[in-house]
């Protein structure tokens, strides 16, 4: 290995974050609205919603993620290895999610078909984009504590574009359909696919390749994945990511459908209206007369902005006690107040938020460093074996997160039809005169406490087996320093 300096300006950390900032406004779409858009706005049956996001998101996950990862890591062009990838399918991408959240007037079974082709290209071109760009962290420097330094730039523009979508734009879909969200989400969508491009080309232009393969360095694919393989510290990585993203799409998935269909509105109204009274008072008026989207909204926005003061102290942590002990306890705490949503009555709207504000604080802290580990165990290999195979790592973590987020968010619409949820094309009504059964409403209220706990409390358990401490980091670093 050859490498330049490690040091990182700002204007390289802010130009690398903006590339998350812009897929995470498609994936913190996908996570938060795509069940509620199937069932809800686009109008597919819960089963064939979650057939659609299954069988297209595993697909992704274990065909698209390991292809891309084998051709980036062979990837040869003056650019570098990585960043190309970005350059290339910035446009595509934008395309593609505006695609897969239009609503063409299609027969039901063309209305499934046409999920099924657009959703399929959406999470192709998101893995040819974002795969390479996680990659890209891996190569940008060898300092791990500059890696947990752009981890934490880069998870802070991840919760700008979490606040967005998960403050502002069901009101703002509301507000631009003027009450049709299927015009509404178009709309914002169209937006969105723009924004999203042009912070793409930003950061292909602002960022650098430092950490490159020496010439003499070659393995083939199944070197690659054997190395994989006996690398104990990537299979549970991989296990720890599926689980993570499982949580995340579940619960994500599962608040529009809490809110719409369990809290109680008059107490949700009583509630809120105080702050937004404040917030008009001070120009700030985004949330619209629906109390349902404007408390979805505030909701989000106290977990999203305790996310962030959780993400800005991860590094300082992770400096000090080690990445692992600090993920490991962080987790733990942050589930602890999501099984508490279990015990709240429709009317507990205090008590539902705080426990959302002091979830995200804790979950926070998890945050940079998840992507900060999985770059570690990169440099684990290459420390064991003397090769480097950066986007295959990646790209078996992908698979993780996209498989992950597959089964989570098919796990939404299964269980809520499990548990007798009506959706619009089964009612054949506007879903404003849908009355769903008790059945659905008691599953709104799990998808979003005992459902999501599970995956996070094994995950906490598989940590006691994570080996790469902060001695080991250190020695790592070290090691690699003096190869290179």
């Amino acid at each position: 290995m050859e490498t330049n300096s490690h040091k990182l300006s700002v204007k390289e950390k802010i130009g690398y974050s903006l590339g998350d900032l812009a897929a995470n406004l498609v994936f913190q779409t996908l996570i938060t609205y795509l069940a509620y858009f199937y069932t809800d706005i686009y109008g597919l049956e819960t089963d064939d919603a979650s057939a659609v996001m299954l069988s297209v998101g595993l697909v992704a996950a274990f065909g698209f993620n390991p292809i891309i990862g084998a051709l980036a890591d062979r990837t040869n062009t003056r650019w570098g290895k990585f960043r190309p990838w970005i350059f290339w399918t910035a446009i595509p991408l934008g395309a593609a999610a505006l695609l897969a959240f239009s609503t063409p007037d299609f027969d039901y079974k063309g209305k499934v078909i046409y999920a099924v082709v657009t959703y399929t290209l959406l999470l192709l071109l998101y893995a040819a984009n974002n795969l390479p760009y996680s990659a890209l962290s891996g190569v940008i420097t060898g300092s791990m504590p500059e890696r947990n330094s752009l981890s934490s730039y880069r998870f802070v523009a991840v919760m700008f574009a979490q606040f967005f979508v998960q403050v502002f734009m069901l009101p703002i879909i509301e507000a631009a359909g003027n009450g049709d969200k299927a015009v509404g989400i178009e709309a914002v969508m169209t937006w969105l696919a723009i924004i999203g491009t042009v912070m793409l080309l930003i950061t292909f232009i602002t960022t650098r390749e430092r950490v490159v393969p020496t010439p003499e360095q070659s393995s083939t694919i199944k070197e690659d994945l054997s190395d994989l393989i006996r690398n104990k510290p990537w299979v549970i990585i991989l296990i720890i990511t599926t689980f993570i993203f499982i949580t995340l799409a579940m619960k994500g998935g599962s608040y529009v459908y809490y809110f719409e269909n369990y809290i109680d509105k008059p107490a949700l109204t009583e509630f809120i209206q105080p702050i937004l009274n404040f917030l008009a008072d001070i120009g700030v008026n985004f949330f619209g007369e629906n109390p349902v989207s404007a408390g979805f909204g505030l909701f989000n926005a106290g977990g999203i902005i305790f996310m962030i003061v959780g993400i800005t102290l991860s590094k300082r942590f992770a400096d000090k006690y080690g990445k692992r002990d600090v993920f490991k306890s962080a987790l733990f705490v942050s589930t602890l107040f999501i099984l508490v949503f279990y015990l709240f009555s429709p009317t507990s709207i205090l008590l539902i938020f705080m426990s959302q504000i002091l979830h995200g604080f804790f979950y926070g802290l998890t945050i940079p460093l998840l992507w900060a580990m999985i770059a570690d165990v990169a440099d684990y290999s290459e420390w064991k074996t003397n090769r480097r195979a950066t986007a295959i790592i990646f790209s078996a973590m992908m698979v993780g997160l996209k498989g992950g987020l597959s089964i989570g968010s098919a796990l939404v619409t299964f269980i809520l039809g499990r548990y007798g949820y009506v959706t619009k094309e089964a009612a054949n009504v506007s879903m404003n005169e849908i009355v769903q059964p008790e059945s659905a409403i008691l599953g709104t209220k799990m998808l979003v406490s005992v459902y999501p706990s599970i995956p996070f409390l094994i995950c906490v358990g598989l940590l006691f087996f994570y080996e790469i401490n902060k001695k080991m980091e250190v020695d790592i670093e070290r090691d690699l320093l003096q190869r290179r």
